[in-house]
């Protein structure tokens, strides 16, 4: 079982100690994608694409290879990285050569020096999905390491969704801390209109209303 993979426990242990307050989405990507090139055995590179809409780009990589093998995707409008994105399943490559679901690609990326990948989707957030893509120089490697992949890229997606919420929640904090703060102001100038004119109780309200723009 994945589980008991002792590359695995090593990978969720480092993974657990993210300190969210202390990264952005950026530096977890890039954890995410070190992560992975040392727990899957014969990887060469790997990367993070994030797709949303229309728009596809690489978040993080560990080499310039996965860069441009992804790219060469984007430029396409296809390949496994996408597919895998898109319908959040694997995408095995076993052998670059005698790839026939993505020829042109397969070709180039085998002449570029990969020669087998695995990309794993990502469930990130409604509006933005994505694939962990790992690349290899050696057919094969990934054969018999998917299920290890797809459970590592579970618990990165938990990293991912775990960071979303952490940067959600500091804004709304601090639009929230805004608000008190412009709310501290009016009040301190209803204050001092009512102070300088001497204004009732009665008046207040219209005080208000003026401070506020005429809203109840």
């Amino acid at each position: 079982m994945p589980q008991a993979h002792p590359d695995l426990a090593a990978a969720l242990i480092r993974l657990g100690r993210i300190k969210y307050d202390e990264v952005d989405l950026d530096v977890v990507l890039s954890t995410i994608a070190q992560v992975a090139k040392d727990t899957i055995h014969g990887t060469a590179e790997v990367s993070v694409t994030l797709v949303q809409g229309a728009e596809a780009h690489t978040a993080a990589y560990t080499g310039d290879l996965a860069l441009t093998l992804d790219e060469w995707q984007y430029e396409q409008g296809r390949g496994p990285c996408l597919d895998a994105a898109t319908t959040g399943t694997a995408m095995l490559v076993p052998d670059m050569s005698t790839e026939s679901r993505w020829p042109e690609w397969a070709s180039r990326a085998h002449k570029a020096g990969a020669a087998s990948s695995l990309s794993i989707g990502l469930p990130i957030q409604e509006a933005m999905v994505g694939a962990l893509n790992i690349y290899a120089a050696v057919a094969g490697v990934f054969d018999d390491q998917v299920e290890l992949a797809q459970t590592l890229a579970g618990y990165a997606a938990i990293a991912l969704a775990n960071v979303h919420l952490y940067e959600s929640t500091a804004t709304l904090a601090q639009q929230m801390q805004e608000a008190m703060q412009s709310r501290a102001v009016i009040e301190q100038a209803k204050g001092i209109i009512m102070g300088q004119r001497r204004c009732s109780a009665v008046a207040e309200s219209l005080v208000d209303r003026a401070v506020h723009g005429g809203r109840d």
